[in-house]
């Protein structure tokens, strides 16, 4: 039952303006180390996410960009399972800002336990994080980025314990999903199979079979199309 929970701010709206990461690594079903960092986006401050997470310019004057966090951050991620509420933005974020680098993207799966949440407790009227947690009971304090990342790792250990599930990669394919995974060579969702759309399928199963042309030679009887099926 080991994973690492993630969870970035941005300046703006811009996925390369990281201006905050909580990680939180959970080992052996408990919460092992907690780490939280404010980050130089060099961009600029948008007051819509100033309001949000109450980040400033001024804060973060001094503190390491991205490439210069990097490489502590990296091995903390390389190998890992990963996981995030709403995991699409923050695998962005990690994307968009590894780009205006010369490093390459570590190598690790990833789930959403925004996703997983809404399989799992579809009667809830909603699954963002604040009211997944608080249907848990979790203390949140919601957009600190270490909370968050905190949070993310408290409802996937609550999510697993409800399944029955020790390993979070079996939690996510009993939910149908496939883990996402990050690469050097790129990075693949975190997603379900496709559904069958029920009205193609009973078109596709009432629909007449087609006609096989007799050879020549041949009746019409042929049953040139039974390897077909």
């Amino acid at each position: 039952m080991n994973f690492t929970a993630i969870d970035f701010e941005t300046a703006n709206s811009s996925r390369s303006s990281a201006c905050a990461l909580g990680l939180v690594q959970v080992r052996d079903g408990a919460i092992s180390a907690e780490h939280v960092w404010l980050i130089d986006p060099q961009q600029r401050f948008d007051g819509m996410n100033i309001a949000i997470h109450g980040i400033t310019p001024s804060m973060v004057e001094g503190k390491p960009t991205f490439d210069g966090l990097w490489p502590t951050l990296e091995p903390l991620l390389q190998g890992e399972i990963v996981v995030a509420h709403n995991a699409s933005f923050d695998m962005s974020v990690l994307r968009y800002c590894l780009d205006g680098t010369a490093f390459s993207y570590p190598a690790f799966q990833y789930l959403c336990s925004y996703l997983l949440a809404k399989k799992i407790l579809h009667e809830l009227p909603s699954h963002k994080l604040d009211a997944v947690a608080r249907h848990f009971g979790i203390g949140l304090k919601h957009h600190d980025a270490l909370d968050d990342a905190r949070a993310s790792a408290c409802i996937l250990l609550k999510l697993m314990e409800m399944n029955g599930h020790s390993d979070p990669l079996l939690l996510a394919g009993s939910q149908g999903y496939t883990a996402g995974t990050m690469y050097a060579g790129g990075y693949t969702p975190f997603k379900a199979p496709p559904k069958k759309s029920a009205k193609k399928a009973a078109a596709k199963k009432s629909a007449p079979l087609p006609s096989a042309r007799p050879a020549k030679g041949t009746s019409g009887s042929s049953s040139a199309w039974s390897n077909f099926f």
